[in-house]
């Protein structure tokens, strides 16, 4: 990101600065019922945006944003970081957008109160706000571990932009950092890290990185990969303690060794955010429970996003959030018919110069079998898990080109019977012998 942390921060002034011509810019209409939406980040705007295609003009729409700027992809953080982005790149929503359709945006001022009984909320700088829906997209926290320790400055999550700056701001002025987590946030936050020139250490407590996403062979080559870009790996190592003085120094492992570093960032995991959920009342369990409209226990709210509980599941990936929007829209805008299922997602890492893709059950277990191809030479990994001539789960490393095909399979329940002995050479390869097959018949 040229100019580093001092420019990074004039972008996102720019980009924050103009928030208020949103507010002048909402006419309310008190003809019209009211939409108050909490929380301004994907998943609650990308309800908006399915809405206001359905239904222009159906609701006032009020906006509450704890974070002072627009809605930004925040799954492009870690390229944020890389400097492979800018600012500019990851925003969704401007403020001239909100301005443009009639919403209005009150960013940096998140909702801290909700009275569901006069159907009214209250923000933080005192704004008091009726609704007639109101839905909540409050996302999720990141799990700070309780270590001792964990309050040091320089010890800091990875979840939003503010994240990102403080570790800009580290990486121009301190060598070292460590990253604990070996999932997908924490080799990205590592990735990132190194590639802005600090010394980066990962520490993952289990022995493979992704395992919930990779098998062990699969794990093994991009742990190779990591280490030849120069992060250091400590694997099935647990944190004991962060310890420091005006400022963490250094990381204190459970066999007692340390590492020392200026910046901790914790990459655990996230939790839904629910407390302003619970605080009115709502049903929540590990999130909002939500039913298959989106609609919570109150027939007034939904809830949408990381936040929700759907059949006792929590979400972090962003295909289901975007049907959850869909659902959720459709019934906002009173031509609702659908209703939200749970559907398979794939994984796809986010580090330039490393292409991997994991779909399905890539563990696999009684009464399934590995197709599996290696070519060390050229760093290319394939293994496919089928069962009863289906694929069922995919892991693919260095080429990814099929990707989407094997999980087409896996969402289709497709007979592979046919193409078996072809699958691990591609889409291309078995159309191409059976259009030759068809030719000779």
């Amino acid at each position: 990101m040229p100019g580093g942390a001092g420019a990074f921060r004039a972008r996102v002034a720019n980009q924050t600065g103009r928030r208020a011509c949103a507010d002048r810019a909402s006419v309310v209409n008190h003809a019209r019922p009211r939409l108050v939406v909490i929380g301004n980040g994907m998943a609650g705007m990308r309800a908006v945006e399915e809405l206001l295609q359905l239904a222009p003009g159906l609701y006032d729409i009020s906006v509450f944003g704890a974070e002072p700027y627009g809605n930004y992809n925040r799954i492009l953080l870690s390229m944020l970081l890389s400097g492979e982005k800018i600012i500019d790149e990851i925003m969704l929503h401007t403020p001239a957008w909100y301005a443009e359709h009639g919403v209005a945006l009150h960013a940096g001022d998140p909702v801290v109160a909700i009275d569901r009984r006069r159907r009214r909320v209250h923000s933080r700088k005192g704004i008091e706000l009726a609704y007639d829906r109101l839905l909540i997209a409050t996302g999720s926290q990141p799990v700070m571990l309780p270590l001792p320790g964990n309050d040091l400055p320089g010890v800091i999550g990875f979840r939003g932009i503010d994240d990102v700056q403080q570790m800009l701001q580290a990486a121009s002025a301190y060598r070292r950092a460590v990253v604990i987590g070996g999932g997908l946030l924490g080799i990205e936050a590592a990735n990132g890290l190194s590639r802005r020139g600090m010394q980066v250490t990962l520490i993952h407590r289990s022995d493979v990185l992704l395992e919930q996403q990779l098998n062990a062979d699969a794990a093994g080559l991009l742990s190779q990969h990591l280490q030849a870009r120069g992060l250091s790996l400590r694997l099935k190592a647990n944190t004991q303690a962060l310890h420091g003085g005006e400022r963490v120094e250094w990381v204190e492992l459970a066999d007692g060794s340390r590492i020392e570093a200026e910046l901790v960032v914790m990459a655990v995991g996230v939790r839904p955010d629910i407390a302003l959920a619970k605080s009115c009342g709502l049903y929540c369990e590990r999130g909002i429970v939500v039913d298959d409209t989106l609609q919570t226990y109150d027939p007034h709210i939904y809830a949408v996003g990381e936040c929700v509980q759907h059949r006792r599941l929590t979400f972090g990936l962003v295909a289901p959030v975007w049907e959850q929007a869909r659902v959720c829209a459709s019934h906002l805008a009173r031509v609702g018919h659908r209703r939200y299922r749970s559907v398979r997602t794939a994984t796809k890492l986010k580090v330039t110069g490393i292409d991997l893709y994991s779909a399905g059950d890539v563990i696999g277990g009684a009464g399934t079998e590995d197709l599996v191809l290696r070519d060390p030479r050229r760093g290319i990994y394939k293994r496919l898990v089928l069962k009863d001539n289906q694929v069922i789960g995919a892991v693919l490393y260095g080429d990814v080109r099929d990707g989407g095909w094997y999980f087409e399979l896996i969402e289709q329940g497709a007979d592979i019977a046919g193409i078996r002995d072809r699958l691990l050479f591609g889409r291309q390869y078995c159309q191409a012998h059976a259009a030759q097959l068809e030719a000779t018949a």
